[in-house]
């Protein structure tokens, strides 16, 4: 049987999901893309699983990972607005669409918790130019952890903060996704597996994604540690619903929001 083709996301959030996943050839064969060309490749069927947005989940048949994704609960730092405007005055944003779920996102708050309705102007994620263009900018991961948005003249308003105030849940951005047949209860293991070992090697994650940089590494670090976390229970799963169904009835992504599991490995049975 050939490897199974994994899609995982290139910033540094997701690396800790994929600890130690490349020495298992035989079972795995991983490359790295950004979120949206992740699930574009997953939909396309070139990927057997991928680490998908969890805004691509709707009207899809797939089948998650239990208890593994891409999860904050309070501040994230690496999904952010960045406005020269208090928030009610902003009335257009550049977005960096590299995930459409930090989009969806960033649509639901402006809607339900910021109450505006600002033009969106898809941009590459360059801080400077894009503020230069509108009142704001969306930008997400590496990109966004590390901007100087003091030395742009702009606010950092953090998206996970801001849905968690407003609906008390933590926010779930990406989950490992795939058609129903594509993983065995040992593949769930070996994922769920990977999971643990990089949640106890972040140090080293950190180190091994920011080069020689000290202080970077050090950034890496504690956001690693602070913003982002790999578990998915029952509050998290609350929080995913929140925002599939939300998305779904704002009309931003079609489908209905379904959410279903691989069998999961030992005695607990199938899902969560």
């Amino acid at each position: 049987m050939r490897p199974i083709r994994l899609g995982a996301v290139e910033y540094l959030n997701a690396r800790p999901l994929v600890r130690g996943l490349d020495r298992q050839p035989d079972r795995f064969d991983l490359r790295f893309d950004l979120p949206a060309r992740c699930a574009a490749l997953l939909h396309e069927g070139r990927i057997d699983v991928g680490l998908i947005p969890t805004i691509e989940l709707l009207g899809r048949d797939y089948r998650l990972v239990p208890g593994v994704g891409v999860v904050s609960r309070g501040q994230v730092a690496s999904v952010a607005l960045f406005s020269t405007k208090p928030v009610g005055a902003i009335r257009s944003i550049a977005i960096d669409r590299s995930s459409r779920t930090s989009v969806a996102l960033l649509k639901i708050l402006c809607v339900q918790r910021f109450g505006i309705d600002p033009a969106v102007v898809p941009l590459p994620p360059d801080l400077p130019a894009m503020i230069g263009r509108c009142d704001a900018a969306l930008i997400i991961g590496d990109v966004a952890l590390f901007a100087d948005h003091e030395a742009a003249g702009a606010r950092k308003i953090d998206l996970g903060e801001e849905w968690t105030e407003m609906t008390g849940l933590p926010f779930v951005y990406a989950c490992w996704a795939g058609r129903p047949s594509a993983l065995q209860e040992s593949d769930v293991a070996a994922l769920q597996a990977a999971r643990d070992r990089g949640v106890r090697e972040l140090d080293a994650v950190a180190r091994e994604h920011s080069g020689d940089d000290e202080a970077r590494i050090a950034a890496a670090s504690q956001y690693l540690r602070a913003n982002v976390q790999y578990d998915v229970g029952a509050a998290e799963l609350a929080g995913l619903r929140r925002f599939l169904e939300t998305a779904s009835e704002l009309g931003i992504a079609p489908g209905p929001a379904t959410v279903d599991f691989y069998q999961q490995p030992g005695p607990r049975g199938a899902g969560l």
